[in-house]
Order: structure tokens, then C-alpha cells, then sequence
């Protein structure tokens, strides 16, 4: 099954709960938060703890943990996921056509 960006990005909206007046830095947090768990999985694959096959379960919910963040993050800020997404492909793309995929810094 393939998911529409902006689909899933309505769908966020369904399970969303939490305080209004604070929903950007909430998100944001949690973003990071979830963010910091998909770390995780991998640090404990690194110092041999489990596999990368026995953590890839976990790997994909922490994934879709962060997706959720980004959506509603997105929906909080007023941009529809797949501009967002567009945007990066965008921005990749410039970098890979002017040979400036790696180095650093936003405006590279």
C-alpha cells in the first residue's frame, strides 16, 4: 500500500493530542525525542547488543514515530507534508547538479 503524502499528514490530525497552545514546541521536542530512539536502536547495534535483522522492527516504529512528529510539526507550521518533501527533493537535486552533495552548511 502506497500512502499520499498529505493523506498521511490528515490522518496525524486524528491522533494528535496534545497542548494546543504549546503544539510547536511539543512537536518539536517529541521530533527529537523520537529522533534520539532511532539513535538509540542503532547504538545498541554498534556495541553489539542485537542485530541490525532482530532490530529492524523497532527501527521502523521509531521511524514512523518521527514521520508522525514531522507531520504534525508541518500541519502545526501550516505546510502540507508533500511540499515539504518536495522541497527537499528540490534542494537535493540543485546540490547534486552543481556537484555540492557533500561539504557542509545549508547554502552550499
Amino acid at each position: 500500500m502506497t500512502v499520499d503524502m498529505n493523506k498521511y499528514q490528515e490522518f496525524t490530525r486524528t491522533t494528535a493530542v496534545y497542548p494546543k497552545k504549546q503544539a510547536i514546541n511539543y512537536l518539536a521536542l517529541g521530533l527529537n525525542e523520537e529522533a534520539g530512539e532511532v539513535a538509540g536502536k542503532f547504538k545498541k547495534i554498534m556495541r553489539g547488543d542485537t542485530t541490525f535483522d532482530a532490530s529492524l522492527p523497532g527501527i521502523i516504529a521509531e521511524l514512523g514515530d518521527v514521520l508522525w512528529y514531522v507531520a504534525r510539526l508541518a500541519d502545526e507550521l501550516g505546510l502540507d507534508l508533500a511540499h515539504v518533501a518536495e522541497a527537499n527533493v528540490d534542494k537535493l537535486t540543485d546540490r547534486m547538479d552543481r556537484g555540492a552533495i557533500r561539504g557542509n552548511g545549508d547554502a552550499r
